[in-house]
């Protein structure tokens, strides 16, 4: 309970409600098995990703005939092993995915609060650079984006969080307006809190539930947007290995070696349904307008 008599559940409550939920429980799931393969991903590699034997090339995953077990599920065109680089593919989505989260996050939910608790002209002039920004598709915008910047994972993730910083300013704000109106608030001001004390001890945590949201859905939004650039050629350099890299190699087999994009395909699917399932189950556990209808 806050010192303006607004009793709130205390963290590790909040956290119990959560895990209590069942998408949270599969989703996260989900989320920790790719973390622990991205984390593992040296190890559990049965070989370089890079690797190539000419010798070997459109191998069939072990079970299927002609296939050879110290190439669980196949070789591409160049006789890399599928599986090798399905792993290390993830740490390339999970680093795009996560730092362009936050970043999109801290960028968007700072200007959504300011915007939303001050109002006038900073609220107009804010919703306004939304507008704007949202007029432009984004992934024709992280195209164009990735175009003037170059290649590489840094220009991937600043591409990313240039253009979906408008998600977490345009939701957050909504919220904002509704939160600066109730009595905890308003309290908080008569008793003498500075605007500053105001949004950290009671605006910020009004919104977090919203922002954690947010936030996971964005980590399944930014691995689909990097798949994307990777596909066309405009994320990382050739020599790094990404689930899109992987995608755009195999098109030309798609006929005698399909593995080669399935196996991608199944790493994106993992991690965005995992992260949707995640971002679903928090928004019902953690809003109490959702709770009574789960």
């Amino acid at each position: 309970m806050n010192g303006v008599g607004v009793a709130r559940l205390p963290a590790l409550g909040v956290v119990a409600r959560a895990l209590g939920h069942p998408k949270v429980r599969s989703g996260g799931l989900l989320v920790l098995i790719l973390f622990l393969v991205a984390g593992l991903a040296p190890w559990l590699a049965p070989h370089d990703p890079n690797e190539q034997d000419l010798m070997l090339t459109l191998l069939p995953p072990a079970w299927a005939e002609g296939g050879s077990s110290a190439y669980p599920l196949g070789t591409d065109g160049l006789g890399r092993c599928v599986l090798s680089r399905l792993v290390h593919g993830s740490r390339v989505a999970l680093l795009v995915a996560v730092v362009a989260a936050f970043g999109a996050m801290s960028i968007g939910t700072t200007l959504a609060i300011v915007a939303g608790y001050f109002g006038g002209w900073i609220d107009r002039l804010v919703s306004a650079a939304v507008a704007l920004w949202m007029a432009f598709p984004p992934v024709v915008f992280s195209m164009m984006l990735m175009i003037g910047l170059g290649t590489g994972v840094g220009n991937v993730i600043l591409a990313v969080v240039l253009v979906d910083w408008t998600r977490f300013c345009r939701v957050v704000r909504a919220e904002v307006l509704v939160v600066r109106q109730r009595e905890y608030v308003q309290a908080a001001r008569l008793l003498g809190f500075s605007h500053l004390r105001t949004i950290v001890s009671e605006v910020l945590p009004a919104v977090a539930p919203l922002m954690l949201t947010l936030l996971s859905l964005q980590m399944g939004v930014a691995i689909v947007v990097e798949a994307i650039l990777s596909f066309v050629g405009l994320s990382v350099p050739s020599d790094v290995v990404a689930w899109g890299v992987m995608l755009a190699d195999g098109r030309d087999q798609i006929h005698q070696a399909t593995w080669n994009l399935l196996a991608p395909m199944f790493g994106i699917v993992w991690a965005v349904l995992g992260f949707n399932l995640l971002s679903d189950g928090l928004r019902t556990a953690l809003d109490p307008r959702l709770r009574t209808g789960r």
